[in-house]
């Protein structure tokens, strides 16, 4: 009996084997959350390697990392955060730029976001959401540009911290702030539902936001072929046009 089922279980044990071994772990920071579904779809569908992705702030993730999570692609919103890990021996290779983020403000509220710069000051904005920029480089930006302009001492009693973009931007869609500055990749959300109005944030403001990747130590030990196909997908003219899509800047 146990000689009849046994090759009916080794057939189903490789395919298990297999599928396990077809799916890498991704720390992708919080601004990446709509576009990553979009890329995961294609590079599955290219690759058959499926990717997991964690979301979360960039800071949190490299804490993360630090501790021992077993990620093997980083996809941070900055280069800094990855070039720690470099540093620091985490990660294999120097951080690369994989896209170029655009900041802006943006409200449910149907209000003069062209000059949202003189609407901050006034009563009809009490909550302004920022990402903590300590840990969140679009919140780093957003409060780079806001000192650029004279204007963070004077609103910082209406700013609404977020711990990463994803909440902020769940701030700004359920009204709980009344602006909030965030990824323009927010406006291509494919599960949004609501309007938004908003108006980019000056680029000449605040420092480029550089978004880097590094592969970590942890895949060249567990998936260094499935983590290195994936690294190159992001660098190619696929992943690019869905980037671009989404309202980030590729090369």
């Amino acid at each position: 009996m146990l000689k009849k089922i046994a090759p009916l279980l080794f057939p189903g044990l490789l395919w298990l084997q297999f599928s396990v071994a077809q799916s890498i772990k991704i720390a992708v920071a919080a601004n990446l959350q709509s576009v990553i579904k979009v890329l995961d779809a294609d590079f599955i569908q290219k690759t058959g390697i499926a990717v997991d992705p964690i979301i979360g702030s960039s800071g949190n993730l490299t804490t993360q990392i630090k501790n021992g999570a077993p990620f093997d692609v980083f996809l941070s919103a900055d280069m800094a955060f990855p070039q720690n890990l470099y540093a620091n021996g985490f990660a294999v290779d120097k951080p690369v730029v994989y896209a170029a983020g655009s900041l802006i403000a943006c409200s449910l509220q149907n209000i003069d976001l062209k000059n949202w710069q003189t609407l901050i000051l006034s009563d009809n904005v009490a909550k302004i959401a920022v990402a903590n920029p300590s840990i969140a480089p679009y919140g780093k930006a957003a409060m780079e540009a806001l000192t650029q302009l004279g204007l963070a001492d004077r609103i910082r009693s209406k700013i609404v911290t977020g711990e990463s973009i994803a909440q902020v931007n769940t701030y700004i869609t359920t009204g709980v702030a009344n602006l909030g500055f965030t990824s323009q990749s927010l406006l291509m959300d494919a599960g949004q539902t609501v309007k938004l109005y908003w108006a980019p944030v000056d680029t000449k403001l605040y420092t480029p936001i550089e978004q880097g990747m590094v592969i970590l130590k942890h895949a060249k030990e567990n998936n260094p072929q499935q983590a290195e196909k994936f690294y190159q997908y992001l660098l190619s003219s696929s992943a690019k046009a869905i980037f671009k899509q989404y309202g980030y800047i590729v090369k």
